[in-house]
């Protein structure tokens, strides 16, 4: 399991068919902890650690791997739980998320779990760690918890929402002004971070939280006598979501005449050459990294231009 990395064709196999894989590990004790196998690079035993000065508590370090200089979380303290201990038999699971590369120590790594994305369910309304998860799901008799790496991120190094100035045209800013956006993410940070940034240009942001809760969204507006393409200047969706991810639900869309015409932008932390797979194989518009405010700016300056001629 120490290299899981794989070619592009081989990672967009379960694309549109509602399905993931994913990496099941453990923290402390017997409760299962899960990520998507898309954002792991491999998993391997602690490397040699550098502890930097005045680093954030939820850092173990940074160690070197091929070529690179990778932060290295604690993942237990991470989540509000223990440090865990640090050993020479301690695992790092090494990610990519946002175009970065960071690894998270674990307690040990499982295997890999083939699921659909139905039996993949919303986190119980709580406190403590379960503002760390996105979903849980049941495999073999147990709960597994899986956790949202873009909020961990956050904790140590917020995203910026700002957008750069000079980027909007004062046409363009003037124009936006009550344009109309569906955010679909299962990531209360991913939609914080992206409304944020909307909002300040004066967009109205909608927003749901699974690829299902998004189609219903927007069929409740087809069916009230809107035209979804016309009243949305385009739908913004994550890529991994319980119920229905968001290949599932551009597919959905493409297949209904009401609303096959909606531009719609994948919202991802999956790098270049996935997204760009991806958005071909289910038929997307275009792709955006996470985060990146002056990206999603400029999709929007360009669509704001595309619809009105500017």
């Amino acid at each position: 399991m120490s290299n899981l990395m794989s070619s592009v064709d081989s990672r967009t196999n379960l694309v549109g068919q509602n399905r993931l894989e994913l990496l099941l590990f453990n923290l402390r004790g017997q409760q299962a902890y899960a990520i998507n196998v898309f954002k792991v690079r491999e998993v391997l035993a602690l490397p040699k650690v550098t502890v930097l000065p005045h680093q954030h508590p939820n850092i173990h370090g940074v160690v070197h791997l091929r070529g690179m200089s990778i932060p290295v979380y604690d993942l237990s303290r991470s989540i509000g739980m223990r440090p865990l201990d640090i050993t020479e038999e301690s695992t790092i699971i090494v990610t990519e998320y946002n175009s970065s590369v960071q690894a998270f120590v674990v307690g040990s790594v499982d295997r890999i779990v083939n699921m659909n994305w139905e039996d993949i369910k919303p986190p119980p309304s709580g406190s403590g760690r379960h503002h760390f998860l996105t979903a849980i799901t049941h495999n073999e008799g147990r709960i597994v918890e899986i956790i949202d790496v873009e909020k961990v991120l956050s904790e140590v190094q917020p995203a910026p929402t700002e957008i750069p100035s000079g980027i909007l045209a004062d046409e363009v800013v003037a124009q936006a002004a009550g344009r109309e956006v569906l955010m679909v993410d299962d990531s209360l940070t991913a939609l914080s971070q992206a409304r944020t940034t909307l909002e300040s240009i004066g967009i109205v942001v909608h927003q749901a939280t699974d690829g299902a809760k998004g189609l219903e969204k927007l069929k409740s507006w087809s069916l009230a006598g809107e035209k979804v393409s016309e009243k949305l200047l385009m739908l913004i969706t994550d890529a991994e979501m319980p119920v229905m991810d968001g290949y599932m639900l551009t597919t959905e869309i493409r297949r209904d005449p009401a609303l096959q015409d909606l531009f719609i932008v994948l919202h991802t932390s999956l790098s270049g050459s996935f997204n760009e797979a991806m958005v071909k194989k289910v038929g997307c518009d275009a792709f955006l990294s996470k985060f990146r405010p002056e990206d999603l700016a400029n999709l929007v300056q360009e669509r704001i231009r595309a619809v009105t001629d500017l």
